[in-house]
C-alpha cells in the first residue's frame, strides 16, 4: 500500500504506557549481562513491554521483547502463605476485558517473553507464551516457596501446573490442562531466550515443552545454540523434520516410541534403588537392561499405553510386534519369558511422560498360546510407578 511504512510486518502490537517499573528493567539489563549478552540497544522503562536488542560473544545478536510483571508476598484472601504472586497488570482496570494479544516478530527473529520477577530471591518465573496468549489481564499467576528455592539452588527448575477455565476463560489455556513454569535465576535468562525460541518456533505442546525445558536445565548456552547433527546431516531445519514427523502417522508412531523410552531412560537413571541402565536399541531384544542396587536384573520392554480406557477405566496397553512371521502367526505375540517388566508410558492417556511397571509373569496369556501373552493388557493395580517395588 502507498504510504505505508513498515515492511516485514515487524509490528509488536499493543505499547503500554507504565510507572514504577525501572527496577524491573534493571533485573533484566543485570540478568542480560551476567547470562553473557550486552544490552546494545533497548526501549524506554515508561513502556511495556521492553525491546532489547543484545549482542552475545558469539558475535550473535538476539531482539528481546518481554513483557515483565513484578511478583510479590503480599497476603491474599484464600490463598496459601508459602507462595509468592504476580498479576498481569498494564492499562487501567477498564481495558482489562477487552483482548491484549502478545506481540511477535512474524520473521521469528525476535523472541518474545511473559515473566514474572521476583525480585526480592532473584528468580524469573518464565510463562508460555502461546498459553499465555492473548494476555488475560487482572489474571494472577504464582509459584511456591519451595519452586523458588529449588530455581535458587540448581539455577532452572521445571514444573507442570494445572490450569483450569475461570472468570476470564471458560476453558483452560491448555488442551491437556497442564501447563509448563520454568524458574529461572538471572544468570540464566539468555539460556530461557534460546529455549523460549526453539520452542516458539517448533509450537511444542505442553508435554514436549516441559521435555525440552528439562533438557535445557542439563545444557550450557553454546550447547543450546548448535544445530542438531540431524539437522546438518538431513539438510533440513528441525521445525521442517518435525514437520516431515508430523505429516507421516507411521513416523509419528515410531518417533512416539522412542521418545517414551528416552523420557524412561532418564526416569530410571535417576530413580533410588536402580545402580544401572543399559539401553540395547538391538533387533528382537528388550529395551533396557536394569540393574538394581541389591544386583539382580530386570530385562524391561517400553510401550505406549492406549489413550481409550476398557469398560471398567483401566488404561489399556498393546504388547505385540508390528507383524508376524510368515506361516507362524504365533510370532507376531511375545513369549512370556522374553522380558521380565513391561513399562507401559501413559502419555497418550494423561499427557505427561509417566509410566507404570507391570511384571510379565503376572499378565494375561493368549488364549491360543499359553506360552505367549496377551496382545492387551490391562494396567490394574497389580501394576506400580515404581519399578524396584515389583522385587
Amino acid at each position: 500500500m502507498v504510504g505505508d511504512k513498515s515492511t516485514g510486518s515487524r509490528d509488536f502490537g499493543e505499547i503500554y504506557e507504565v510507572t514504577g517499573k525501572k527496577d524491573l528493567y534493571d533485573f533484566l539489563a543485570n540478568a542480560i549481562e551476567a547470562s553473557g549478552g550486552r544490552v546494545i540497544y533497548s526501549s524506554s522503562t515508561s513502556r511495556a513491554p521492553i525491546y532489547f536488542g543484545v549482542q552475545l560473544d558469539s558475535d550473535e545478536r538476539v531482539g528481546i521483547l518481554v513483557y515483565p510483571f513484578r511478583m510479590t508476598r503480599n497476603k491474599t484472601e484464600g490463598r496459601p502463605n508459602n507462595e509468592v504472586r504476580g498479576q498481569l497488570r498494564y492499562g487501567s482496570e477498564r481495558n482489562w476485558r477487552r483482548e491484549h494479544p502478545v506481540g511477535r516478530d512474524i520473521a521469528g527473529v525476535d523472541v518474545t517473553l511473559i515473566v514474572g520477577i521476583d525480585l526480592a530471591d532473584g528468580v524469573v518465573i518464565g510463562l508460555d507464551t502461546t498459553l499465555w496468549d492473548p494476555l488475560p489481564m487482572g489474571i494472577s499467576f504464582y509459584a511456591k516457596d519451595a519452586q523458588i528455592e529449588q530455581a535458587m539452588a540448581r539455577s532452572w527448575h521445571v514444573w507442570e501446573k494445572v490450569n483450569r477455565g475461570g472468570n476470564k476463560r471458560n476453558e483452560a489455556r491448555s488442551p491437556t490442562n497442564l501447563e509448563t513454569v520454568v524458574a529461572f535465576t538471572p544468570n540464566r535468562l539468555m539460556d530461557y531466550v534460546r529455549f523460549e525460541r526453539r520452542a516458539t518456533s517448533l509450537r511444542l505442546d505442553p508435554p514436549l515443552r516441559y521435555s525440552a525445558a528439562l533438557s535445557a536445565s542439563r545444557l550450557d548456552s553454546s550447547e543450546v545454540s548448535h544445530r542438531h547433527v540431524l539437522e546438518d546431516q538431513f539438510a533440513l531445519s528441525s521445525e521442517q523434520i518435525l514437520d516431515i514427523i508430523g505429516g507421516r502417522n507411521r513416523l509419528s508412531v515410531a518417533v512416539r516410541g522412542g521418545v517414551a523410552e528416552y523420557h524412561l531412560e532418564g526416569q530410571l537413571t535417576a530413580a533410588p534403588g536402580i545402580s544401572s541402565v543399559a539401553r540395547l536399541d538391538i533387533d528382537a531384544m528388550h529395551d533396557f537392561d536394569v540393574t538394581l542396587a541389591d544386583g539382580s536384573l530386570l530385562r524391561v520392554e517400553c510401550k505406549n499405553a492406549s489413550p481409550r480406557k476398557a469398560a471398567n477405566g483401566d488404561l489399556r496397553v498393546e504388547v505385540q510386534k508390528t507383524r508376524a512371521s510368515k506361516g507362524d502367526p504365533a510370532s507376531r505375540f511375545y513369549s512370556a519369558g522374553r522380558f521380565d517388566v513391561v513399562a507401559a508410558c501413559l502419555f497418550s492417556s494423561t499427557g505427561r511422560w509417566e509410566f507404570r511397571f507391570g511384571r510379565t509373569s503376572a499378565m494375561k496369556r493368549h488364549k491360543d498360546f499359553p506360552d505367549r501373552l496377551a496382545p492387551i493388557q490391562p494396567i490394574n493395580s497389580e501394576w506400580t510407578r515404581d519399578l524396584t517395588s515389583l522385587i
